[in-house]
């Protein structure tokens, strides 16, 4: 059985013991019920992760012992999602949530002619991102960008690949096709996905007079938060790929 994961702000080689919060205290104390000399693991999202033993069970200052501190090495290939925001929050959370435990690198947030929902809670939406990474047991937490608008990301330069999933009868490839033919290449990927509605004609075009690649993500129109997913399911799957070589 894996031991309990959880996350801290900040882990450092030298930490020899560190006292937790109280809402962590409390659900490792009297919901979990684990004692003095039980074991759990810490990770600062940064790629550290903590080996650790608990030396004072207190329930509001649960105080634990380093054990070990290793580092995990940081994906050589960078995902980045930028998504539109959608009017159902539920949805929207559930695609930060499986992005995440698939390995996205960073999640941006657009804000696209056609959004329709501009409210954004940075802290809900960040803590959904933590407790996804603690389930999949990661120790890289994704980027969590404020919301922009399309127009200004679309003309940033960026290093590596730029796609845009959109649904209009235009010529495009399947993103699947795209990633075997540019197997090989050492570099980052961004796509952008499109609101309840679709991208508009001006922003389609201003993101491909920007070097932009238009792609399909399947036979099938896909709502927003299943688009978002399957573009970061295509994309890891090739950067696991080429990480494996």
């Amino acid at each position: 059985m894996s031991l309990p994961y959880f996350f801290i702000e900040q882990l450092t080689a030298g930490s020899r013991s560190l006292v937790l919060n109280e809402e962590q205290s409390k659900h490792i104390i009297q919901v979990l019920r684990m004692q003095k000399g039980e074991e759990l693991l810490l990770t600062d999202g940064k790629g550290n992760k903590a080996h650790a033993r608990i030396i004072d069970d207190h329930r509001k200052r649960c105080e634990v012992e380093i054990i070990s501190i290793t580092k995990e090495d940081e994906a050589t290939h960078k995902i980045s999602v930028a998504i539109s925001l959608i009017k159902n929050a539920a949805r929207f959370e559930w695609f930060l949530e499986k992005a995440t435990e698939i390995g996205v690198n960073q999640i941006i947030p657009l804000v696209c002619e056609r959004t329709e929902k501009e409210k954004f809670r940075f802290d809900r939406m960040q803590n959904i991102l933590i407790s996804g990474m603690l389930q999949s047991q990661q120790c890289w937490l994704p980027v969590l960008q404020e919301p922009i608008a399309f127009e200004k990301l679309a003309i940033e330069n960026r290093r590596g690949s730029k796609f845009i999933a959109h649904c209009l009868p235009e010529q495009k490839q399947q993103l699947s096709s795209l990633l075997i033919q540019a197997s090989g290449r050492d570099q980052d990927n961004i796509i952008f996905i499109g609101p309840e509605g679709d991208f508009t004609e001006s922003e389609i075009q201003l993101a491909l007079s920007n070097n932009f690649i238009p792609v399909a993500l399947g036979n099938t129109r896909l709502r927003t938060e299943t688009a978002g997913l399957v573009a970061a399911a295509l994309l890891r799957n090739q950067s696991d790929v080429e990480s494996a070589r």
